[in-house]
């Protein structure tokens, strides 16, 4: 990786996670090097049998501004974050970013995401914010989405429109504080988690309203039974956090 740099901001990596991905990485990857010339790319692939995980490399050796990380498993979108963010942190960017490689997220929107991470420690590109947008979705997937942001808000008392969302960037010190050897979300939950991690931490959180497009090739990754497993997860985990705040609650009016 090399040492280019965004003004103000220092060393920037996007990461984008792939399985599956061998007609759409090369097209996304040439997008986000030409509208963001100084950010370099971070591919995580999960050992996709379709030959990504070889375009990622043919990518890497032609362009020093990406690198490719090789995993053995499909682990779940999470897992392969947390695997790209250590790899990121490591390597001393100031700056890592999250992004699909199936062109739903349009690099030519993240300068949106740039100009906002000067006043905050994270910054999301936001579907349901005014002017936000989404592209070719049904009106169930829709609905879908809304209905899980309002539940997650209300459920978590997290105040972002959001919190599914995985058009974002970190300050590195985000990372840092969240403490990612404790996050254990590894599914499409993993994206709220990391949103409630920030508020919680007391950490200042943006959102940008951006067109998230929906996939014209390959195949979504997001099925009914994912976000029914991802509801599932975010009230369990909702119900112990309310708990323990109901607990610490009742041990402070204790006298």
């Amino acid at each position: 990786m090399g040492e280019r740099s965004v003004e103000g901001l220092g060393r920037v990596v996007v990461v984008i996670p792939t399985y599956n991905e061998a007609s759409n990485l090369a097209w996304i990857v040439g997008r986000l090097r030409a509208a963001q010339p100084d950010v370099d790319v971070l591919v995580v692939d999960d050992g996709s049998p379709d030959g990504t995980g070889a375009i990622a490399d043919e990518l890497a050796a032609a362009d020093p501004a990406v690198s490719v990380v090789h995993r053995t498993a499909k682990a779940g979108l999470g897992a392969a974050y947390l695997h790209g963010f250590r790899v990121a942190l490591d390597a001393g960017y100031d700056v890592i970013g999250e992004m699909d490689a199936d062109g739903s997220h349009q690099p030519e929107q993240l300068d949106r995401l740039l100009h906002a991470l000067a006043g905050a420690d994270l910054v999301i590109g936001s579907r349901w914010v005014p002017g936000g947008s989404v592209v070719n979705w049904p009106l169930r997937r829709e609905l879908l989405s809304r209905g899980g942001n309002l539940y997650v808000r209300l459920l978590l008392g997290v105040p972002v429109r959001d919190a599914t969302a995985g058009f974002r960037l970190f300050r590195r010190a985000t990372l840092e504080k969240i403490d990612l050897e404790s996050v254990e979300s590894t599914g499409y939950v993993f994206q709220t988690d990391m949103v409630a991690r920030a508020l919680t931490a007391g950490l200042t959180v943006r959102e940008v309203p951006i067109e998230f497009v929906e996939r014209v090739r390959g195949d979504s990754k997001m099925s009914g039974a994912v976000a029914t497993e991802s509801l599932k997860r975010i009230t369990a985990w909702g119900v112990r956090q309310r708990t323990a705040q109901v607990r610490r609650a009742l041990g402070r009016s204790r006298p």
